[in-house]
């Protein structure tokens, strides 16, 4: 029940045309395909986030849509509206670009709060609602979000509840020397696109996903994650820790990554490898936390050190 490696190979050769490096943060990309959760990638402009979600839209075969977020951008110009007719003397609905299966929201915290939350339902329920007519979405719908760091001019911060409803966070910070190197001399002067080849369908990413949710998790990996997320609620960095959805959410994506990595089972490490783009979102700090510029990323790897880990051989079937 394991997916084939040729295809996670072929998946990263493909996007390799557009994008140098980031091998893992295709992998996260995957992994949150195939947990039907959403990825935020939060990092200073101009580091690849845009071209990533491209190259890695071009790989599946279905429909993509992007949005960029502007200050005047509408729910309506999100989710679509009710538009009247002068010919038929009648109201229609205009669906909007969120009606697809990979919905690329371009720096996400540009746009008001109003707008983004006009997202939550499509995100949690898969499904819209537009003038009390709901409309379900086709699966696959992931939607890859891009932000500038919060403290930028013109920004503004997600709500919480939309923060929780995204499965990852990543940043992807800047390339090593080399692969700056090879991007210059590979892609420094146009992107690619048209080259990278489609190697999965909706058809192969529900067949994915339902092998996903079948990867075997051993009751001691299960006392692991609840045992980190009770030390998220109650460590003396953090104001509020994970919430159960949070919990259920690592859970759900170490199978994926799993899968990913050719294992039915899922292992320690693979809970290590999530936590933080799991994880590091859902947190609260505590005000003093943040004046000595300690980051969620920091305090998750203290974490990580104080809860015993499960033995491996307790873990494999």
């Amino acid at each position: 029940m394991t997916m084939r490696g040729n295809e996670i190979e072929a998946i990263l050769h493909e996007v390799g045309k557009a994008v140098i490096g980031r091998e893992k943060e295709f992998k996260l990309l995957v992994t949150a395909l195939f947990t039907e959760g959403h990825v935020l990638f939060e990092d200073l402009p101009g580091t690849g986030k845009t071209t990533m979600m491209k190259a890695f839209a071009r790989v599946i075969d279905s429909q993509f849509t992007r949005i960029q977020c502007t200050p005047d951008l509408l729910p309506s110009d999100v989710i679509g509206g009710s538009i009247f007719n002068p010919k038929k003397h009648d109201f229609y609905i205009r669906k909007g670009p969120v009606f697809t299966n990979i919905l690329l929201v371009d720096e996400i915290n540009r746009a008001l709060p109003r707008t983004q939350s006009s997202l939550l339902e499509s995100m949690e329920e898969k499904q819209v609602t537009i003038e009390g007519e709901t409309f379900a979405l086709e699966a696959p719908f992931i939607v890859l979000a891009t932000q500038n760091p919060i403290d930028m001019e013109g920004t503004f911060p997600l709500p919480e509840a939309q923060m929780d409803r995204f499965l990852m966070k990543v940043t992807l910070g800047y390339p090593s020397e080399n692969d700056e190197k090879q991007m210059l001399m590979q892609v420094g002067d146009d992107i690619p696109y048209d080259k990278i080849q489609s190697i999965l369908d909706p058809t192969k990413i529900k067949k994915i996903q339902e092998k996903s949710k079948q990867v075997h998790v051993h009751p001691a990996i299960v006392d692991y994650i609840t045992a980190l997320a009770k030390h998220t609620r109650h460590h003396v960095r953090i104001s509020i820790g994970v919430s159960p959805r949070g919990t259920k959410a690592l859970y759900q994506a170490v199978k994926s990554w799993a899968l990913v990595h050719q294992r039915d089972y899922v292992i320690p490490d693979d809970v290590k490898d999530l936590i933080v783009p799991v994880w590091s979102h859902r947190l609260t700090l505590k005000t003093e936390t943040k004046m000595n510029e300690l980051n969620a990323e920091t305090v998750l790897a203290e974490i990580i050190k104080s809860v015993k880990v499960p033995e491996e051989q307790v873990v494999r079937l």
